[in-house]
């Protein structure tokens, strides 16, 4: 028997025809197993998505020793500005010790030069007056006390150069070790 398959003949029928058949062929070589280009290319998207998590631990880890670089070197600036702060701390104890020392060191100077200065007074006011003139007093003076020695004719030299060393300024203090000559102690 013979049939005829009959088909009107339009020419958009025959390319919707074309078009089913080649869609079908398409489809049937999809389903055929992977060649070498398809698991070359899974292999690929593996390897990129491996990159990628690596890259990403990678960053995580650069990150925490940013961080913990961060931390120290903070804590290494914190301890230095101790350090600096305690260096500080002590040059300006050893500058107070030194300015103590210099000012202990001045006034030490300054009482020499206050005792020099009282017995030279004691000394032009002894040699002033008409009585004592021509008595050979020593004088001496330390932190302001007054040591008189010598040897005088009577007791009313005596009591003369004592008054007159203890009138002066600055005198702290008189010590007489003045003698009055023999022949002079019983007269008055």
């Amino acid at each position: 028997m013979n049939i005829l398959f009959k088909y009107p003949n339009r020419p958009w029928f025959n390319r919707l025809l074309t078009t089913v058949c080649l869609s079908a062929v398409a489809g049937l070589s999809a389903c055929q197993p992977e060649g070498q280009a398809e698991k070359t290319g899974q292999k690929i998207d593996k390897a990129v998505e491996n990159v990628g998590q690596k890259m990403e631990q990678g960053a995580d880890k650069a990150g925490a020793y940013i961080e913990k670089s961060a931390q120290s070197s903070e804590d290494a600036l914190d301890k230095a500005s101790k350090q600096i702060d305690q260096a500080i701390s002590n040059s300006e104890k050893r500058i107070d010790s030194a300015k103590e020392a210099v000012v202990d060191s001045a006034k030490a100077g300054g009482v020499y030069l206050d005792d020099s200065a009282i017995t030279a007074k004691i000394k032009a006011a002894l040699m002033s007056d008409e009585l004592l003139k021509d008595a050979r007093i020593e004088v001496t003076t330390v932190n302001g006390g007054v040591t008189l020695s010598g040897v005088l004719d009577n007791e009313k030299m005596v009591g003369r150069a004592i008054g007159l060393a203890n009138s002066q300024e600055h005198v702290k203090s008189v010590q007489s070790q003045l003698a009055v000559t023999a022949g002079e102690l019983g007269k008055p």
